[in-house]
């Protein structure tokens, strides 16, 4: 039990679910990284503005990051079947990158996923996301070359198969 308190919980880190004060945040976090790299596109907007509709209005999640009261990082995880979820707008404030706030949001979406009874996970990402795919990679995820990225911005699909591990 020390072990799953200390995952959750790192330099005073806490993973917490979404709650409606968090909303902001949600849309400023991943604003901050789409237009450091890329433009927002309407299915961005879509979920960036009304994040309880879509999102939590089709029964996903989305888990918040929080440090000292302010939230520094988000991600959601959407539904798509019965059985998977997709990791998406993950997004991590540029004051706490590099300080293990992916990698906890990361194990706390496994966490959840597995907790729902999904057995699948995928992610769309972009390659020149370096540090991302590095993330990605390490906490398990694998690229599929069998689909195509929904987000233009995306070349490149990862996902995980959660039915063979526990």
């Amino acid at each position: 039990m020390h072990q799953q308190k200390k995952t959750r919980e790192v330099e005073g880190i806490r993973i917490v679910p979404y709650e409606t004060m968090y909303a902001q945040a949600f849309r400023r976090l991943n604003e901050e990284w789409i237009t450091a790299y890329f433009e927002i596109v309407e299915a961005d907007r879509r979920v960036l503005n009304e994040p309880e509709k879509n999102i939590l209005g089709v029964g996903g999640h989305i888990l918040v990051a929080v440090h000292d009261g302010e939230a520094v990082g988000v991600c959601a995880l959407i539904p798509h079947d019965a059985q998977t979820y997709e990791l998406a707008k993950m997004a991590v404030s540029p004051s706490v990158q590099g300080k293990g706030v992916g990698w906890l949001l990361g194990q706390a979406a496994i966490e959840k996923t597995r907790a729902c009874g999904m057995a699948r996970m995928f992610l769309e990402s972009n390659t020149s996301l370096a540090s991302a795919i590095r993330l990605y990679r390490k906490l398990g995820f694998q690229e599929t070359l069998d689909e195509k990225p929904h987000y233009q911005r995306c070349n490149i699909s990862m996902e995980m198969d959660l039915s063979q591990t526990s």
